[in-house]
């Protein structure tokens, strides 16, 4: 997910894929507790895609 393409979406659309994004990280978590979790990069990717979307929702409320 690239900030580019967020910034293109609206605030209520960002809101629904925090919320999206923020489930996968909980899912990603409970597979890590029970040891199924073979793609370990993949929690990184998700913590990432957090702070951009949660970057550009600041952006957008700050203008």
């Amino acid at each position: 997910m690239k900030a580019s393409e967020l910034r293109e979406k609206s605030a209520a659309e960002l809101q629904e894929s925090l919320m999206a994004t923020l489930e996968k990280q909980f899912k990603l978590r409970i597979r890590r507790g029970t040891g199924q979790l073979n793609q370990s990069h993949e929690m990184k990717q998700v913590r990432r895609d957090i702070a951009r979307i949660k970057t550009v929702l600041n952006e957008n409320s700050g203008s």
